[in-house]
């Protein structure tokens, strides 16, 4: 087990106003936020942005993941009103970029596409000029789910895959890995921006990492990220290895030469980290 954190792995803790502004929003509003449920290092820095990735159909997972912090049991009613919730607290917060993520709800027959789609659209209908990323489970791979959300016009379908192929049964039990890499194709062939992450230190080899990246863009994924997991909770797997900021870069630097249009790695990336930045750099490299 790693017990020590090295140097570049300590982050600067940022309180202020706006940021404790941002968590009276989403208590009034009674809004998750996956930055809170997964224990985001990042929380703090993007609280005070008045930034936070909304979390829709509760705070409860149907699967348990061994990576991921969020609770996993029996999932809370579908609450009919959080669409409209998350849109005013997206006005609230003056946001233009708006990423809504969900946990995953195997128990729902659609897993809950119809309430990304609502959540969509009441955000576009509430704050016309803004952009929305969405963030999705698998849904088992069900095409007619995807198809709900994708009528619903999201700027960034984002999926990720999460690690390499081999430590899926280890990681991600419930889930599979060509299931995610058609999911994504799925998004892309309907002509949907596409985007996906990574965390690495979990006993990946380098030659599995660009691997997946290879994966992805052969799929067409243009937007990736890789971060260094960070073991949440004791219930999750043991970090096996901290990866140095300058592996990052170097990856970054494969990624850009594989034909993603923007890849941000560095240790503390997650999958909403600077989103808007990196739809912003896609839109400029394509031209719109």
């Amino acid at each position: 087990m790693l017990k020590e954190f090295p140097s570049w792995l300590r982050k600067r803790i940022i309180i202020n106003k706006r940021g404790e502004e941002t968590s009276g929003i989403l208590k009034i509003l009674h809004l998750h936020t996956v930055c809170e449920e997964a224990r985001c290092p990042n929380i703090n820095e993007c609280f005070s942005q008045s930034t936070a990735t909304f979390m829709i159909l509760g705070n409860i997972c149907t699967r348990d993941c061994r990576f991921c912090g969020v609770k996993n049991g029996k999932p809370l009613t579908i609450d009919n009103a959080e669409p409209l919730r998350v849109a005013e607290a997206s006005k609230k917060l003056n946001l233009k970029y708006v990423v809504i993520t969900s946990v995953t709800r195997d128990d729902l027959f659609d897993g809950g596409a119809v309430q990304f789609a609502k959540t969509i659209k009441t955000v576009k209908e509430k704050i016309p000029e803004s952009k929305v990323e969405v963030l999705v489970p698998d849904f088992k791979g069900s095409q007619g789910s995807l198809k709900k959300i994708l009528l619903s016009k999201p700027d960034v379908f984002n999926h990720n895959v999460e690690t390499v192929k081999r430590l899926y049964p280890k990681a991600r039990p419930q889930a599979n890995y060509s299931r995610s890499l058609k999911v994504l194709k799925f998004a892309k062939e309907a002509g949907f921006v596409t985007k996906s992450g990574m965390m690495l230190g979990l006993g990946e080899k380098k030659g599995e990492v660009i691997k997946a990246m290879e994966d992805l863009q052969n799929i067409g994924c243009n937007l990736l990220t890789l971060g260094q997991y960070l073991q949440p909770n004791k219930k999750c797997l043991e970090v096996e290895r901290f990866v140095p900021p300058e592996e990052f870069s170097e990856y970054k630097e494969i990624g850009e030469k594989l034909g993603f249009t923007s890849v941000v790695a560095g240790p503390f990336v997650r999958s909403s980290y600077h989103a808007k930045e990196m739809a912003e750099t896609y839109e400029q490299k394509r031209g719109y």
